[in-house]
């Protein structure tokens, strides 16, 4: 009984961690399709919810054509931010004098704001190629969380059982791929989520700049609909955003999850 009543418990936790939010937000819907009718306040300054729904069933295909440009471009820069920023920070683990020389310059990439280099990017990649200077955008900004947080990681590991390893004659790449590695692998896939959310928002803030060539992402869409009043058009592009960050941040901390539930201190499900 008492292992019933704890199912039971588990279950209806689980289920108000979604059921909360989503009766939160049908009421927030609520509240502002009612108060913008009600007081008639001008579609143009906020449009109700139903006219935003509207708008984007209206332009459902290039809408969701744009949500997939967008996508696209944030994933190739996701990939190329964990890649090289793990990359690095591995080579950063292993020699401080290659650390020394070019942590601050990746400090720099970090701090440059986006919107003062774009045009400068655009210029030197090409106009034709819109596509590559939103990757560089956002793998800039998506770049430096993967190698600060994996470098911490990476020297996060006891010292002892480094000691220890060595004494047991272990190379230096045996105490990198069986001990180090393991213990980084949390702070890089918490990394992940920060940084592809990050991604998210070079690739619109590029777009926004420099356009997205002949291929329109969403961040596109959103100055077009702005330069015609489409506010509505606005709104439901904003909200596509939305869902997608939502989503992606979900699913890495899903790959999180089930990547360290099994073992790892952060994720073990506590007993008792």
């Amino acid at each position: 009984m008492k292992e019933r009543g704890s199912q039971q418990s588990l279950f209806a936790t689980r289920y108000s961690l979604f059921a909360i939010p989503f009766a939160l937000g049908v009421a927030v819907l609520a509240a502002w399709e009612f108060l913008v009718r009600h007081y008639g306040v001008p579609a143009i300054v906020l449009p109700p919810p139903s006219a935003i729904w509207a708008a984007f069933a209206g332009n459902f295909a290039s809408l969701m054509a744009s949500l997939w440009v967008t996508f696209s471009v944030t994933l190739v820069a996701m990939a190329a931010a964990f890649a090289g920023g793990l990359l690095l920070a591995v080579i950063f683990s292993q020699s401080r004098l290659v650390e020394a020389a070019l942590y601050p310059y990746a400090v720099v990439l970090q701090v440059t704001p986006v919107i003062a280099v774009t045009p400068l990017i655009l210029i030197w990649v090409g106009f034709d190629r819109i596509d590559l200077v939103l990757v560089i955008i956002a793998w800039m900004i998506a770049f430096f969380p993967v190698l600060a947080n994996t470098t911490l990681g990476l020297k996060s590991a006891d010292h002892n059982l480094i000691d220890l390893f060595r004494l047991y004659g272990a190379s230096r790449w045996q105490i990198l791929t069986r001990l180090q590695m393991p213990t980084a692998l949390p702070y890089l896939l918490g990394a992940m989520r920060v940084s592809g959310g990050l991604a998210l928002i070079g690739v619109v803030t590029a777009e926004m700049v420099a356009g997205s060539g002949a291929a329109t992402g969403l961040g596109w869409r959103i100055i077009e609909a702005g330069n015609r009043l489409e506010i509505a058009k606005m709104f439901a592009a904003l909200a596509l955003l939305s869902i997608l960050g939502i989503a992606i941040f979900f699913a890495l901390s899903l790959l999180e999850w089930a990547t360290l539930h099994r073992w790892h201190e952060s994720a073990v499900k506590k007993q008792g």
